[in-house]
This record gives structure tokens, sequence and C-alpha cells, in this order.
């Protein structure tokens, strides 16, 4: 995968992150996945169609996800599951939409679904033939991982050749 199509998701989460947990945020390590991910907290999938296309994966351990909702709440506040999925679902909004918005600075434009919360079958299921980019951004209140697989978007031949009109 090229490093052109994720590096505004690295730039996203960076910013993302620093902001709502209030403290530096670490690359702790890179790596090629081509094997079913495994889920180390909550995660969410956001599905991206465009000039690429693909999926991001935004798996948030829970100590991660308390500081998040802490700080969008404005208070401590204590998490149920049901608060801590719907942090991380907010949480991979505001990544995906900051890291479009660096996308469509390029000059296209791209569609993005809903973030969806992910099961540990799904995910085996989605990684099963798909080369992924697992980044793992570490910082004091806990660990957050990006699965990243994209790629341009290519057209059918048969659409990209010119026809002669006589």
């Amino acid at each position: 995968m090229k490093l052109d199509l994720i590096q505004p998701f690295i730039s996203a989460v960076d910013t993302v992150l620093a902001e709502t947990m209030e403290t530096p945020v670490t690359i702790g390590g890179l790596k090629m996945d081509d094997e079913g991910y495994r889920k180390k907290g909550v995660a969410a999938m956001i599905a991206i169609k465009g000039a690429i296309e693909g999926r991001v994966i935004l798996d948030v351990e829970p100590r991660a996800a308390a500081r998040v909702a802490n700080y969008l709440a404005g208070e401590d506040i204590t998490l149920d599951a049901q608060a801590m999925r719907e942090t991380v679902s907010e949480l991979a909004n505001m990544v995906i939409g900051n890291a479009v918005t660096l996308l469509n600075d390029r000059g296209s434009t791209y569609k993005v679904y809903p973030p969806e919360l992910i099961t540990d079958e799904q995910l085996a299921r989605e990684g099963a033939d798909t080369e992924a980019t697992v980044l793992s951004f570490e910082t004091q209140h806990g660990n957050v991982y990006m699965n990243i697989a994209m790629r341009y978007f290519r057209r059918r031949q048969r659409e990209r050749n010119v026809v002669a009109v006589s």
C-alpha cells in the first residue's frame, strides 16, 4: 500500500487523539497484515469510496476510550458497554472526517459510510484476503490501533478505452 494513501489517516489519528486525550501521541509500530485482524478493544469500521476505496478499522483499548469519553463529556464519567461503543464510533467519525478533509484537499471527493461496530468474527472475515497496514498509536491513557486497507479505484478497462466515432 502506498504511503500517500495512508498518510492522511495517520495525520488525522495523531491530531484527533492528541486533542481528545490531551497528551502526546507516539506511533508505536507499523506492520503489514494479510491475515484476519484481532481486535484489542472496541473496534469500528468505516468504508470509503471515491478515487481511493477501502476501509479503515479503528480499534480502541477500553482505557483510551474512557479518556476520550471524559474529554467529550467535559467531565469524568463512568462508561458502560453501550457508552464505550458510542465513544469509539464518535472517535472514528472524527478521525475519518479529518482524513477525508485532507484527501478532499487533493482535489477528489469521497463517500464515507457511517462507522459500523465490528465483532471478532467480522474482523477475521474482513481481513482474510486483504492486505492491510496496521498502526499502533500509543498514549499515556492507552493505545489505539488503525487497520487500513485502501487502494486506488480503477475503472474497468473498457470504460477507459476511447471508441472512435465515424
